[in-house]
């Protein structure tokens, strides 16, 4: 069971890293923000429900990727993106935009341009550091399956990838 004054040390170790694997899923800051609050709201209604078995952390990630999973499927998802293919942005980006974005950004966007199995795969793998038994045991799947996404959600990525021209490597 959790305790408030815990809540807060928890809150402060683990927003940003929740925030970020919310907004792999959902691409969306401000929902992303929204889902770790429900997270957090959730935790502090039912402390009860966490039970001392395992890694809060790993029950953490769970209940992020549920709730963004669950806003995925919902109605106001549809909605905004149903509106965003009626009313496409008409902002365009300068050429000097374009040329001062960094490479971590570039493979951001290219993993968020991955499909959902193969993102949350890498994300769970490469940015929250996880291993592959701790990455089944969340998503409910063989190690052998998170192998294969893991595999080829980096050839997918390296495809993205491949044309284009890293400033580190062109500065050697």
């Amino acid at each position: 069971m959790l305790a408030i004054h815990n809540l807060k040390e928890i809150m402060n170790l683990y927003t940003e890293s929740l925030i970020r694997l919310a907004y792999y899923y959902v691409k969306d800051r401000q929902v992303a923000e929204d889902i770790v609050q429900e997270v957090f709201i959730k935790i502090y209604h039912h402390p009860d429900k966490y039970e001392e078995r395992g890694q809060l952390q790993a029950y953490l990630y769970k209940m992020t990727a549920n709730k963004s999973k669950d806003y995925l499927r919902s109605w106001s998802y549809k909605k905004v993106q149903l509106q965003n293919k009626i009313f496409p942005s008409t902002s365009k980006m300068e050429p000097d935009e374009l040329v001062r974005k960094d490479e971590e950004a570039i493979v951001a966007e290219a993993i968020l341009e991955l499909p959902l199995k193969q993102r949350e795969v890498l994300i769970y793998f490469y940015f929250n550091e996880m291993n592959i038994k701790d990455i089944a045991s969340i998503l409910f799947i063989p190690e052998s399956t998170v192998k294969t996404r893991l595999r080829r959600g980096k050839e997918l990525l390296k495809n993205k990838l491949k044309d284009i021209q890293w400033e580190v490597l062109l500065n050697e």
